[in-house]
């Protein structure tokens, strides 16, 4: 069985001036990895409406899946559903049902619903809402368009909404060895084990400690007693430490 592939497209300035690091990506990553859905392909791209939608529109039609975080919030620069809406030809604006989480949610906090929070219940006709348990603001997945908030903690809240809503494959395995060796010695025995295990990816990672150079091997596939075989044998050519 072929995995469903992703796509993940960061919104926002402040991730492209350092202001902000994205965490997102390594969460989304994470979560897909486990539910058997495979990243293959990461943007950032600034709060430009131009930008969101030529990249949306790219992305949603290169893979499975494309999940959006950042640019839903209540302020001007939050531009992300109109994109998404504007990249399909579909119309937005509030919807009863967003705008009725988010009533019961400010009457709960004491807080007004201004037309400010009201944009956050805008949504594109024809979309289904993420929940947010958070801060009640849904997101919303249109066709295979998934859009969540930039804020990590909401983000995630709305991945563990979503996920269970998508159909996944085989979930990606890891397994890491840690050679105290570098990676100059380590490269062609790696390389000939990669040839003979063309289903698995292997990476190396050099590292410097103490005085000595050693290098983490990690091997990647969906087939556990494969990826077994494959780490065993490497780890008999070389002396490990655990990992």
């Amino acid at each position: 069985m072929i995995n469903p592939t992703a796509a993940m497209l960061v919104i926002g300035d402040e991730i492209l001036s350092g202001r902000t690091q994205d965490t997102n990506t390594h969460h989304l990553a994470g979560e897909l990895s486990v539910h058997g859905i495979d990243l293959l392909e990461v943007r950032v791209v600034p709060d430009d409406t131009g930008a969101i939608i030529a990249a949306v529109q790219r992305l949603a039609n290169g893979h499975t899946h494309l999940f959006t975080s950042g640019g839903i919030g209540p302020t001007h620069d939050d531009i992300t559903a109109d994109a998404v809406a504007a990249a399909f030809g579909t119309h937005i604006d509030v919807r009863k049902d967003a705008r009725a989480l988010l009533v019961d949610h400010y009457a709960t906090t004491g807080t007004a619903l201004n037309d400010a929070r009201l944009r956050m219940a805008r949504i594109p006709d024809g979309a289904d809402l993420i929940e947010n348990p958070i801060s009640a603001a849904p997101g919303f997945s249109l066709k295979n368009v998934h859009v969540m908030a930039g804020v990590p903690m909401i983000f995630q809240a709305m991945v563990a909404s979503l996920l269970p809503t998508l159909s996944g494959g085989r979930p990606l395995l890891s397994q890491t060895l840690c050679l105290m060796q570098p990676e100059g010695v380590i490269a062609k025995p790696l390389g000939t084990l990669a040839a003979r295990f063309p289903d698995l990816s292997f990476g190396s990672y050099p590292f410097y400690t103490d005085g000595t150079y050693g290098t983490n091997i990690v091997g990647r596939g969906k087939d556990a007693e494969m990826l077994k075989a494959a780490m065993t044998e490497l780890a008999n050519v070389f002396p490990t430490r655990p990992t």
